[in-house]
Formats: structure tokens, sequence, C-alpha cells
């Protein structure tokens, strides 16, 4: 993701789980949006009219739509750095026992994890991202437990040493009751001592006020299909009411526009962060600026947060 720290860095926007986020412009004559049909390259339209169908099922609770397909999100998302996952293995070790990873997506970090011998457990609500998460762990001869659910409404069996939401996934959550609800399952769900991780964007000012208009490249993939080059801009706005980044990728292939896709991230500052967890039960035990541990300050790019049970 990365202007903004957003793309390339998945859901790191200025700052792992209704409607297909398509371009509408033009309809073929059996009623269905003409751009679908050209979206990343395909020229099946059986094949785009189930998607069509899986496009408009996959939209995240918050309205997010990008993560419709796990395969098309691995390589689009290629060159997210890697930094995060020494930091969350030698967590996984430290903790010395069962580990829950929240919206895990693909399996970024969970197999890597399963395959140093953590005993991990990944959760996620889009039902895409789990089949490509258990897809590639098979093909690596990993075995690890995927669960569909929403990280709100925990309700697993056992407890675990440690429970971690990596990679700005909490900026799903927008409002006071599903953080509530977050943290609520999350404490149920410590063993004694355990720890609660998490990492998300620490919002930037200079960020927030760019041009609404303004339609920038970000980045570029190429179709698992037909190898063909897809390019991705990205159009910003920031929703000072809500406090969230409203952010839209609009893909190419070639010279034709090839659907559009919705990504919604509410922005935590860091008093307020702070205050969400202790009065919520938490109790901040480490916070970090970065994934080599260097302290917090006003300059982070990351607020990178250790909590216990009080």
């Amino acid at each position: 993701m990365d202007t903004l720290g957003t793309r390339r860095n998945r859901r790191e926007v200025a700052g792992p789980a209704a409607g297909p986020g398509v371009s509408m412009a033009g309809r073929t004559p059996n009623g269905q949006p003409a751009a679908i049909f050209q979206i990343l390259g395909y020229c099946d339209a059986l094949h785009w009219r189930r998607k069509l169908r899986d496009m408009a099922q996959h939209r995240i609770p918050d309205g997010s739509e990008v993560y419709w397909d796990g395969e098309h999100y691995d390589l689009d998302s290629g060159m997210v750095p890697t930094e995060d996952l020494p930091f969350y293995l030698a967590a996984a070790k430290k903790a010395r026992g069962p580990v829950l990873e929240l919206a895990c997506g693909t399996g970024r970090l969970t197999i890597p994890l399963a395959k140093a011998g953590i005993a991990i457990t990944g959760l996620d609500v889009a039902g895409p991202m789990l089949a490509r998460a258990r897809e590639k762990a098979a093909k690596e001869n990993v075995k690890v437990k995927f669960l569909r659910a929403d990280a709100r409404q925990l309700r697993l069996k056992g407890r675990f040493k440690l429970i971690f939401i990596a990679f700005n996934s909490m900026q799903h959550l927008h409002d006071r009751v599903s953080l509530e609800k977050l943290f609520a399952g999350v404490k149920k769900h410590l063993a004694p001592g355990g720890r609660f991780m998490f990492d998300v964007f620490n919002p930037d000012p200079r960020y927030l006020v760019r041009d609404t208009e303004e339609l920038l490249p970000i980045g570029s993939y190429k179709d698992p299909r037909t190898g063909k080059d897809i390019l991705v801009n990205e159009r910003y706005s920031y929703d000072r009411a809500a406090q969230t980044s409203r952010i839209t990728w609009h893909y190419k292939a070639g010279r034709r526009a090839a659907g559009t896709r919705k990504l919604n991230m509410r922005c935590f500052y860091p008093a307020e962060l702070d205050a969400l967890l202790h009065y919520n039960g938490l109790k901040i035990l480490k916070k970090y600026g970065d994934f080599d541990r260097r302290p917090f300050t006003g300059e982070s790019r990351k607020q990178i947060l250790v909590c216990g049970k009080k």
C-alpha cells in the first residue's frame, strides 16, 4: 500500500473479516454492470456473475470492500513490509502457550508463527481471506486452526496466553460499542498472565487534509489469471465527525476502468486510545512507536501496545 502508508501497509491509513463496490457505469443486456466483466482483465462472463454475487456477500461490517478475494489481496499487498513478523513471533514464543490472532486475513503472520512451532489459532470475519489462508497453509504442510467469526463476538473454547490483532486491523472497529465488545471478549479469553497486543496507525494531520479530488497512483500487481498488469489509484477523504479515513481504490486493467473498492479506517488518537483501554479494564504495559521497540513519541508512525488485564 504506500501513499499515506495505506495500501502497501494493508489497512495502514491516516490513521485479522451490501453492495459489490464496482463501477456501475453501463450495464450489459442482462442487467449486470458492464464494468464487472472488465475487472482485472477477466472475460469469462459466467465466472464474473458468480464473482459479483461473492463481492456483494464479502463486504465486512464497517463497509470495507477490499477483502473480496484472498489471492488478489495477497498480490495487491505484495510489497507489505514484514517488520512486524519478528515482533509478534518473539511475543508468541515468550507467551509459552496458545496464541490467538484476530483479523488474521490470509495468514501472513499466522502461518509463519505456526511453522515456528507456535500453537496458534487464526480468526477472521472475511471468508475469502480465510479460504486463501487455508490454501496457503495446506501448500506449506502447516496445520493451523482457522475460524470464521466476528472479533466482537468471541465465544471460543479455552484461553490464550497471547491474543493479538496486527496490521492496523482494529481500525475497522468504528464505534464505542464495537470496541467494548472486542475488549470484553479479549479479557474473557486471556489466560492468567496473558497479554493482548495490537498495532494501529498514529494519525498524521498532514495526511488528513489531502485534496479529496486527488487521484494518486499507489501500486500495481499482475492478475493471477491473465498475468496482465492491474493498476491501482487512490482517492482519500477524512470524515472528521466519525474520525474515519474514507478511501476508494480505483482499479485499471490496461486503459480501461476495472471497478472500485472502498476502505474505511477509524483513526485512534494516542490519548483517546489509552483512555479506551483504561476504561475497558486493560492495563497498558508497554507502548512502542515501531517494531524495534523504540518508545512511542508524537513523531512515531505507529502505536504498538502490549496490554494485560487489570
